[in-house]
């Protein structure tokens, strides 16, 4: 899957949205520095969360999916697994019993979300940024379609979002498009630590999780 070619800066997508509606200067920089300095202060915690999750449920610590970056190309993006081997690779919510797939210390890893800290190696390598919209999975074209029909696909897919301080596994796709396309107008510096804040409180008050 990949994009169109991108327009140059002022000029508009096919869907008439300005890719550089909203910028956030010096991004990539940062993404880079503060994703390695996170995996150098969480590595024992994370080593001793892959061995947690190894030795409690069958299979590898890390489940790695396949996810739609930016301009619609594919790309692997790591979690610590939170589902059981047999579990199909389609959303959650998708599933007809979320909770009957989930290892033993699943439900707790999603309600913290450690399970996303292997995703800095995504931003490290530059596949994500640590703010953007969600990746999508693979087969999830419903929302890629719309996503490129806004826009928001120009964008990299981030460890957090706009969409999902505004309720992650409760917001419908239609609503989250609305908020992706938001932050791709409104992008800033400013926005994305109003955004990293929110992740924060969601995840100490464990909210939005619905598995």
């Amino acid at each position: 899957m990949k994009g169109g070619p991108q327009p140059a800066a002022g000029q508009t997508s096919p869907s008439g949205v300005d890719p550089f509606a909203g910028h956030v200067p010096f991004k990539r920089p940062f993404d880079f520095v503060f994703s390695a300095l996170l995996l150098v202060l969480l590595a024992i915690p994370m080593l001793v969360t892959a061995v947690v999750v190894k030795f409690t449920s069958k299979g590898p610590a890390l489940y790695w999916s396949r996810r739609v970056g930016r301009d619609n190309i594919l790309f692997l993006m790591p979690k610590f697994r939170t589902m059981k081997l047999d579990t199909p690779a389609v959303a959650t919510h998708l599933l007809r019993d979320p909770d009957g797939h989930l290892t033993p210390v699943g439900r707790f890893l999603r309600r913290t979300s450690i399970d996303e800290l292997p995703q800095l190696l995504s931003i490290l390598r530059g596949h994500m940024s640590f703010v953007g919209p969600r990746a999508a999975l693979f087969n999830q074209a419903d929302l890629v379609e719309l996503r490129t029909q806004s826009g928001v696909h120009r964008i990299m897919p981030g460890l957090t979002g706009w969409a999902q301080t505004h309720g992650r596994d409760d917001v419908p796709i239609s609503s989250k498009v609305e908020l992706d396309e938001y932050y791709l107008r409104n992008r800033s510096w400013r926005l994305d630590l109003r955004i990293i804040l929110r992740t924060g409180l969601q995840v100490v008050r464990g909210d939005g999780v619905a598995h």
